[in-house]
This record gives structure tokens, sequence and C-alpha cells, in this order.
């Protein structure tokens, strides 16, 4: 009895912060002490299913993996895979579990996320890209003409966030000069900072889109850790993009493009106020759908 005290002590937090219907997993956690990585990818992803964790066996491969030192499960080396882990493995993975049962994102746990070839350090409560938002730098590169038409093209990301699709446009476009406005939600004056570079050639944005109402609604792991500035578009989910192609003439050249990412329920939406709007001077060239074929994307030019 006393060694299965002091493997609790040890290996699990102090049971008294711990919910009762969660002791038993720290009290017979001593027995993976000798377990293999993809034994304990098993107890974990268990330990997740039973208490209705989303993502159950991604997210044991994901941390066992980075308590390992590799990017996924699959590239953790055969001569590490076949062996138990260390002592300080199976610690960090255990707090690292019992992380992910509070419904932390696995990318603050492992404080790192991929986006398209890039590694981004992620910490709460930076926005976490998405999947959805490498089609949208996919989609800039594809369709905006003046980015190859002109010299020295001009980019501005409103809402920039973890920064993914600026550092990624420029990794792809060292040419361009590429300008970040950080909170889409009280901007400064842009026209009057950006004067002394000309005009822009191409806005992004992945602006806050998320209907006021649905916010209630969005998982755990969204709703109680990312910044609601970044995902709150108000009632419509249109404030910040309103703002965006109110502010657009201001900024673009004859001809530029405006490239935003949406909720489903906006290309029509938006549609509709350009035609109330005819002074913000834009047009809207095409909507996208995601790989989820859902509309995602909508292109506008400046007439």
């Amino acid at each position: 009895m006393l060694a299965d005290k002091k493997e609790t002590q040890e290996f699990g937090p102090n049971l008294g912060n711990v919910p009762a219907s969660r002791r038993h997993l720290l009290c017979d956690f001593h027995m993976t002490r000798d377990m293999t990585p993809g034994l304990l990818v098993s107890h974990w992803q268990k330990v997740f299913q039973d208490h209705q964790i989303p993502d159950a066996q991604d997210s044991s491969e994901i941390l066992v993996s980075h308590a390992l030192g590799a990017k996924t499960f699959r590239l953790i080396p055969p001569a590490l895979s076949q062996r138990p882990v260390s002592d300080h493995q199976l610690q960090r993975i255990e707090r690292m579990g019992q992380q992910r049962l509070q419904r932390v994102p696995v990318q603050y746990i492992i404080e790192e996320w991929d986006f398209l070839d890039m590694t981004l350090l992620m910490r709460p409560p930076v926005f976490i890209p998405r999947p959805e938002t490498e089609e949208l730098v996919g989609l800039v590169l594809a369709d905006g003409h003046n980015l190859l038409s002109s010299w020295e093209p001009r980019i501005l990301e409103v809402g920039c966030g973890s920064g993914a699709v600026s550092l990624a446009l420029l990794q792809r476009l060292p040419q361009v000069f590429l300008f970040c406005l950080f909170n889409p939600s009280h901007p400064p004056d842009p026209p009057e900072r950006l004067r002394p570079f000309g005009l822009i050639d191409t806005i992004v944005s992945n602006p806050p889109y998320i209907f006021t109402s649905d916010m209630s609604q969005l998982d755990p792991e969204i709703y109680r850790y990312e910044d609601h500035t970044a995902l709150d578009g108000g009632p419509d989910g249109m404030d910040v993009i309103k703002g965006i192609l109110r502010l657009a003439p201001r900024l673009l050249k004859q001809d530029g493009d405006v490239f935003l990412e949406g909720d489903p329920r906006h290309p029509e939406m938006l549609s509709q106020w350009l035609t109330r709007n005819p002074s913000v001077q834009l047009r809207l060239i095409s909507t996208v759908r995601d790989f989820c074929k859902k509309q995602r994307f909508v292109h506008l030019r400046r007439s």
C-alpha cells in the first residue's frame, strides 16, 4: 500500500484537486510505469473516450508524441517506440493528459501547432489557426492578380492573430511589403499610417465572424480558452467585416483585392450589404467553398 501511495504522489497531481470521478485514473496510473508509447496512447485514448473528450485518439497520440520529442506518433523512432517511456516522460504525459481532461486545446498544451509548412508557437488566448485558413492563403496566392503584376506589391492583413497568414504569404512572396493590423475591432487610423507606403494591392482577413448568439454553442476548447474578441463578430457576425469593407476604398488601389474568411451564411448577406452600400466601391468576384463544402471565403475587388 505504501508503494501505491508513493506512485500516485510521484506521477499524479494532488488528489484533493481532482474530481472524485477521475481519481481512479490516478490511483491506477502506477500500472503504466512500464508501458510503451503505443500502450500509453491506448490508455489515454480510453480515458479521453470515457470522459467524452473530442478526438480522443488524435489527442492521445499528439500528447505522447510530444513528450517523446516527435512531431507525430508515426515519427517516433522504432528504438523508442518499443521500450517503456522514462519516468520523466510518464510524468509529463500525465500532466498533459490532465490538462486535456479540462478541455484545454492540445495546441495550447504542447504550445505549438503546424500551419502549412510552418510550426507556430501557441499560447492562450492567441487564436489557433484552423485548416480552413490554409485555404485562405491558397486563395490569395491563386487569385490575387495584383500580387504578380505589381512591382513590390503591398498586402494588409487585418486581425493577424498568431501571424500565420502573414508569415505564410511572406514565405511564398518574399518580394511583398506586408502590413498587419493587430486588433480589427479597435483600429487606429490605418490610412494615415500607411500613407507613406502607397496604396494597398490586397487586403486579407480571417476576422471574428461568429454570430454572438452562436458563441455559447462553441466547444469548451474554444469558448473557455480562446480570445472571444477573435471569435465574436457581433449580432450578424459581420461587425468587423463591414468595418474592413468600409476601410477598403481608402486603402486599395483600383482593382485591388479583398479576401475574407467568414460564416457560410455571409456570402449572401455580403452581396445584399454591398447592394445597399455602393459607396464602398467593391464588387463580389467569387465565393469559395472550404474542404467541408461550406461557403467559407469571399473574393471582392475595388471597382
